[in-house]
């Protein structure tokens, strides 16, 4: 058996927005097992619904029961992420209308003290700490690399019109890369998984405010993010996962 995991309290929305017609986005989450799944599909005619599904059901599978050390556990997630990306590939190659589907990835995996974080394209992890609000995870995205090459300034890269062009994700080669850390957790924490169809709508700032407006209650948290970021348009699906630590196991020091 695997470590203890921590008491968590878990919340999760996800939107068609004010554009789209179909929601590509998938999540699923479950604070008993310590696990949290997000996936935004891309891909024509709906088909990033298809490639989210896979990817969210076979990690979802996968990941509930995991090894207690932290090289099982990023072992565990590489493998799952390899076998989803296998099945996409191979779905994508069974009808013409699956073709260049694939799907982003975040996940948030709790055990005893510490949490696993994994992503794969640009959907985001944060993390509300003691009023502080801070992102944990990278884009891979083309924007994200011009920021990196000093091209533009973050702040330019948050005002940018095109956001969507990504340089990773699963489904589209026979390996993909999955970037993994793991941190402490404290009593307290408060972590946001969200798809860029919350972040290319609502500043870093923004959300900031609305998880510290709204600290004591995530269900209105994930309300309020959905909400706002169709006030600002909603120009894509949008799918948020708020993650709050109630209490560390009493081995966690």
């Amino acid at each position: 058996m695997g470590e203890p995991v921590p008491t968590l309290e878990m919340s999760g929305r996800t939107d068609v927005g004010c554009a789209r017609s179909s929601n590509e986005d998938s999540i699923a989450w479950h604070a008993a097992a310590g696990l949290a799944l997000l996936a935004d599909g891309m891909g024509g005619h709906n088909a990033g619904e298809v490639a989210s599904a896979i990817a969210i059901d076979i990690l979802d599978r996968l990941l509930q029961q995991v090894a207690s050390d932290l090289q099982s556990r990023e072992q565990a997630v590489h493998n799952a992420v390899a076998e989803a990306n296998s099945a996409i590939l191979d779905k994508a190659g069974s009808q013409p209308a699956y073709q260049g589907m694939g799907t982003t990835l975040a996940l948030a995996l709790f055990r005893d003290d510490t949490v696993t974080i994994s992503h794969v394209g640009d959907s985001r992890v944060y993390l509300l700490r003691d009023g502080e609000m801070q992102r944990l995870t990278t884009d891979h995205s083309l924007l994200q690399e011009l920021v990196d090459g000093g091209f533009m300034s973050a702040e330019e890269a948050e005002e940018a019109v095109s956001k969507n062009i990504i340089t990773r994700a699963l489904g589209i080669e026979p390996t993909v890369a999955v970037d993994s850390q793991c941190r402490t957790i404290r009593s307290g924490d408060l972590f946001l998984l969200c798809s860029d169809g919350l972040t290319d709508m609502v500043s870093d700032n923004a959300i900031a405010k609305i998880l510290k407006d709204n600290v004591d209650n995530i269900d209105t948290i994930a309300e309020a993010l959905v909400a706002e970021a169709n006030r600002n348009g909603g120009d894509d699906n949008i799918s948020v996962i708020l993650v709050r630590v109630r209490a560390l196991t009493s081995s966690a020091t």
